[in-house]
């Protein structure tokens, strides 16, 4: 026998009223937008979630009871977070069916809510997206993918002064190698395509390339830039940071990461004028002595910004970059403080934002209780300061670092540090939460 399932009467008054209330309630609790796209949030806003796959549910529960805590701890029950879990992923294929790992659901609780959280997700083999990662930024335009990078004290680190590193990267999440435009070695459009790329380059009197080659597009445009520059500016402005670096390979690919150099300039010269100077105006007009109201606007090559992020990493402040260039360059300033673990990530938009953890599902660890949750937690912590929740986020922090101090951590810390007490996932949540201050 077929089951039915039960269904409310919405013409019986008692139901329109409660579902009237609950509308009402839910409009309240929304976070809203102000005319600057700066989150108005409510004392209790609606905060959806992605649990995550393979170690996603470990790492997410240490996480909800640490920034649940916090929050009570400093607003006394006067503000809390309303979690609302979302699908996507393994979850989503188990609830939906096995083609829909990323439903429209999700995609609109996102969109209306406005500030969500999420653990990492695995891909389907087969068919469909590439990644789900990158299907979220793309659907959702969140066009800048944030990652602010400094030195927890007591994180075992693999350079001698990580504690120099304090870098915010924002990396364009829409285009260049994201933009997937390949076609592969031998077939019939890439032989065509680069048939039709041959005979202008002989014309023009060029080098020509071997028809059995594979191809790749790379796309850029101004706009994007324009908007990903912009937002890096704006944020060195409200975190009173002193420089802006844009990253880029403008002395091969000139018409793509070098346009994304001038664009940046063009963007700081019109947008921030008032409030920005150059390196050369630096020197040239105030011998080298920046003043207090500037922001200095640099650019340097992505292979010697390798180098200099390990040598003089105290130079360098907010980082803008195109996509490829902020992969690398984020996961190695990550390294130099203890690693993917301890990093916090961000996917931000025009009125969204995406807070995640920076690295995988770990399918190995699943179920274990075993993974670090440091960069979840971040990740939490970074969403709370996007709301402005400051004195939680900061309380966070202080907690963490306290746990760290003493010994008491995961086991990919606890490997690294002589004395150390390895604990559980959960553990090591229950015991930031004892250090709350």
């Amino acid at each position: 026998m077929e089951k039915k399932m039960k269904t409310q009467n919405t013409s019986d008054p008692a139901v329109v009223a409660t579902l009237a209330e609950s509308a009402a309630d839910d409009a309240a609790n929304t976070i809203q937008w102000d005319d600057q796209q700066r989150p108005v949030v409510p004392d209790f806003p609606i905060i959806p979630f992605i649990e995550g796959d393979g170690i996603g549910p470990d790492i997410w529960s240490a996480t909800k009871s640490v920034l649940d805590a916090a929050v009570e701890r400093v607003y006394d029950g006067k503000r809390g977070i309303s979690w609302r879990e979302i699908l996507a992923g393994e979850k989503a294929q188990e609830h939906y069916g096995v083609k829909n790992p990323l439903p429209k659901e999700t995609l609109s609780a996102i969109s209306r809510y406005g500030v969500a959280l999420k653990g990492p997700l695995t891909t389907p083999v087969g068919g469909g997206f590439r990644s789900l990662n990158v299907a979220l930024r793309q659907t959702l335009d969140l066009y800048a993918c944030v990652r602010p990078v400094c030195y927890l004290d007591g994180v075992p680190a693999p350079v001698t002064h990580p504690e120099r590193v304090d870098v915010v990267i924002f990396r364009e999440n829409t285009e260049d190698v994201y933009a997937g435009l390949e076609w592969p070695a031998g077939s019939t459009d890439a032989r065509e395509l680069l048939a039709s790329i041959n005979a202008r380059s002989k014309a023009a009197g060029g080098t020509t390339v071997s028809l059995e080659s594979a191809v790749g597009i790379k796309p850029m445009s101004k706009a994007n830039t324009d908007r990903l520059v912009s937002m890096a500016i704006q944020y060195a402005l409200d975190h009173h940071r002193k420089s802006v670096t844009l990253v880029h390979k403008g002395n091969i690919m000139k018409y793509t990461e070098g346009a994304f150099r001038d664009w940046g300039y063009d963007v700081a010269r019109e947008t921030y004028g008032d409030v920005t100077l150059t390196e050369a105006d630096l020197y040239e007009k105030f011998h080298g002595h920046q003043p207090e109201d500037r922001i200095v606007i640099k650019d340097r090559i992505a292979d010697a910004m390798f180098q200099q992020l390990l040598l003089r990493p105290e130079e360098y402040d907010v980082i803008a970059t195109p996509n490829l260039n902020g992969d690398y360059l984020s996961d190695a300033a990550a390294a130099q403080v203890g690693g993917l673990g301890m990093a916090p990530g961000a996917n931000i938009g025009d009125c969204r934002a995406l807070f995640e953890a920076t690295h995988g599902t770990a399918p190995k660890y699943a179920d274990q209780d075993k993974v670090n949750p440091g960069s979840l937690i971040l990740s939490g912590v970074e969403m709370l300061r996007f709301i402005h929740w400051d004195e939680a986020s900061e309380t966070v922090v202080s907690a963490l670092k306290k746990t760290i101090h003493q010994g008491t951590v995961t086991y990919d810390l606890a490997r690294q540090m002589e004395g150390a007490k390895e604990v559980r996932c959960s553990e090591f949540g229950v015991a930031i939460v004892k250090n709350l201050a």
